[in-house]
């Protein structure tokens, strides 16, 4: 059966966010309002959780899922290096819209890198994924809250439609005003590839690099 909290970005009571920690530790999946859309977010160092996920979505194997950090010293946690390229992108724009492909630490399951040895990874500026992010104090898987190839949801109504009871928790941000998902960067080669254009334009992405 899932369970749908009502919250807002100002407040929510501890006990909202016991629920949500209980939830993660145990290994459930736990839908959540972002910037962009809702996402599906598991511990993403439980790769029975992090195998759940994949098949809930009808995800392939062959494609990662991106992880949310709350700080720089969360990403320290999962990613093996962090580039000047990558340093100068995170300054200008985390908290935002911006996920960026890194070296993933060893010790993220190779499900969750779907063997690629990188992690492609942001810090939301949504208040609601950041106070999700304060309660678990781990990185959390962060993938658009539908099946694979399906609309993106920007309300909770439509996750529930989506999955019905096969998700444990849903946090129910309202609506939100995402039309893109993240723009995707690479930078584990020192220099910028361009993986997938979204709510931050590629030009703004380039000129920061100069």
């Amino acid at each position: 059966m899932t369970t749908l909290l009502k919250v807002d970005g100002a407040s929510a009571s501890q006990s909202v966010w016991k629920q949500v920690l209980d939830v993660f530790k145990k290994g459930g999946i736990i839908a959540y309002p972002t910037e962009t859309f809702y996402g599906l977010g598991v511990d993403p160092f439980n790769e029975t959780a992090v195998k759940k996920l994949f098949n809930l979505k009808g995800r392939e194997a062959d494609k990662p899922i991106s992880i949310l950090v709350k700080d720089k010293k969360m990403l320290a946690e999962v990613a093996e290096e962090i580039p000047l390229s990558a340093e100068k992108l995170i300054k200008k724009f985390w908290p935002g819209p911006l996920t960026i492909i890194l070296k993933a630490k060893k010790s993220i399951p190779i499900t969750l890198r779907a063997g690629t040895g990188t992690i492609a990874v942001r810090i939301s500026s949504n208040t609601i994924t950041q106070k999700l992010l304060e309660a678990i104090d781990s990185p959390i898987t962060t993938t658009s809250a539908n099946p694979s190839g399906k609309k993106s949801p920007v309300t909770a109504s439509e996750v529930m439609n989506y999955f019905k009871n096969k998700v444990d928790l849903i946090l129910d941000g309202g609506v939100l005003s995402g039309k893109l998902g993240s723009t995707i960067v690479d930078v584990t080669e020192g220099d910028l590839k361009i993986i997938r254009a979204g709510e931050i334009p590629i030009e703004r992405v380039v000129e920061s690099l100069k």
